[in-house]
């Protein structure tokens, strides 16, 4: 029934939105980027800002928040740091604020490091801190597997530490750039590390600290190139670099390359030397995220020397420490390692759980390479269990996704497995197209030269 003219309306309460604090600028910039790009007051703040309140901002009469800074900025074509008083001498709550960011992201309290972080990105107050900021922020989403949210802060942590010339900061981000790439599997995390690395190198003195660093995820990269021989070289280059400079999490971490590199050439003996020199330096330390993954390397290369049971008891440790720290970034791998153990105690049903739960996180995380071996154990599982067409289907989604990578030497093991498999199930046809895609994925130009031979022939008929 619709009220008369004369009857009251009820009043929807207004929210009231949460006013952001000022930050300090220096007196003069606006006006002086906004006469520099030859800009109106209307024309710098439009889409956001109104002529007026630029010309109270210009004027000192107004602070701006840190998003209208940003917003002038781009307008301008200047960086935020033009914009910003002289922080020295001064103190606000984000200068202890961001001892205590790093030291989170230090200790693996990630959760509790992105909501201090976050916090911090509002306070307009901080905006010279800001690098850092979101430099450790964008640590923690990538430790804690939200690689989603790392990229845009790590480009404009980037961009702040290029701004102010901060060279030692500039070369960390983008090692962190670079092993963000490598986690998903991205062709340019070796590029990116090595321009870290030259960065790090032209500065005057070098920080050794960092050049290790960056050493040790340049040795990563050439890992996940498959370059063994360069990888245990460059790993022992971040050694060396460290000197007489004690970081035993960071030689923890050099020490677990070292063994993953030393594996992969088959060297199980010195691979098990330095991933249990990697443990018992992380067990000191009492780095649990870490530890996850130094555990499951050991138990991997003990279960490579047949000693199963002491793998296994490793392999359990490293999940029972992902689950104790939320670690998200590197659990699939761990899953992944459960799984021919599960099949060796014949069991299946337990290989396949594992599998479909790396699978997701896998996906989830953007592990491009962790996602196809999932698809190659999953595709196994089914062959085990009779069923051609789940066998069929996961070996072609692993084929793909290794196609899409560019990785050889796993797309030569995915087609040599499933030609096994095809060749027992009395396809001999197949099984001979994928043990020719394997030996094309082992010899990198075979596909192109026989191409060419082919060419050859067909003009000469």
């Amino acid at each position: 029934m619709m009220q008369g003219a004369g009857a009251s309306t009820q009043q929807v309460p207004k929210t009231t939105r949460r006013r952001l604090p000022g930050v300090t600028i220096k007196p003069g910039s606006v006006k002086q980027a906004r006469h520099e790009a030859g800009m109106s007051l209307a024309q710098v703040g439009k889409g956001r800002v109104t002529a007026p309140a630029i010309y109270l901002i210009e004027t000192g009469r107004t602070r701006p928040s840190l998003p209208t800074l940003e917003h002038i900025a781009q307008r301008t074509g200047k960086p935020v740091e033009f914009f910003l008083a002289d922080p020295a001498g001064t103190t606000d709550e984000a200068q202890t604020s961001l001892a205590d960011l790093e030291a989170m992201v230090g200790d693996g309290r990630f959760t509790d490091a992105i909501a201090l972080g976050e916090s911090l990105l509002d306070l307009g107050s901080s905006a010279h801190r800001l690098g850092r900021i979101r430099y450790f922020v964008a640590m923690a989403y990538i430790q804690s597997g939200q690689t989603e949210h790392a990229q845009d802060l790590l480009v404009q942590a980037r961009a702040h530490f290029e701004a102010i010339n901060d060279g030692v900061m500039l070369a960390e981000c983008l090692g962190a750039e670079a092993s963000l790439a490598y986690l998903n599997g991205r062709p340019e995390a070796l590029a990116i590390a090595e321009r870290g690395l030259a960065v790090c190198r032209a500065l005057d003195p070098v920080p050794v600290p960092t050049e290790a660093r960056l050493l040790g995820i340049v040795a990563t990269a050439h890992v996940a190139n498959f370059d063994w021989d360069v990888a245990v070289e460059t790993y022992g280059e971040a050694i060396e670099a460290a000197g007489s400079f004690v970081d035993l999490r960071l030689l923890a971490r050099t020490y677990r390359g070292l063994s993953s590199a030393y594996k992969q050439l088959g060297q199980m003996d010195t691979a098990a030397r330095y991933a249990t020199r990697s443990v018992a330096l992380l067990e000191v330390v009492r780095d649990r995220v870490a530890l996850a993954r130094s555990q499951n390397e050991l138990g991997m290369i003990l279960k490579a020397r047949g000693e199963t049971a002491t793998a296994r008891e490793h392999i359990d440790r490293s999940l029972t420490l992902s689950d104790e720290t939320d670690l998200q970034i590197g659990r699939s791998r761990m899953l992944l390692s459960l799984i021919e153990l599960c099949i060796q105690e014949n069991n299946i049903d337990q290989a396949g759980e594992f599998a479909r739960e790396a699978l997701a996180l896998a996906t989830r995380l953007h592990e491009n390479a962790n996602q196809a071996d999932a698809h190659i154990w999953l595709g196994r599982i089914a062959d085990k269990l009779g069923d051609p067409e789940g066998t069929d289907r996961e070996f072609a989604q692993a084929i793909q996704g290794l196609e899409q990578l560019g990785r050889r030497e796993s797309l030569f093991h995915a087609h040599g497995v499933y030609a096994e498999i095809l060749e027992r199930r009395g396809d001999v046809a197949q099984a001979y197209v994928h043990m020719k895609k394997a030996l094309e994925a082992s010899r990198p130009g075979a596909r192109q030269m026989q191409q060419e031979e082919e060419q050859e022939r067909a003009s000469t008929a």
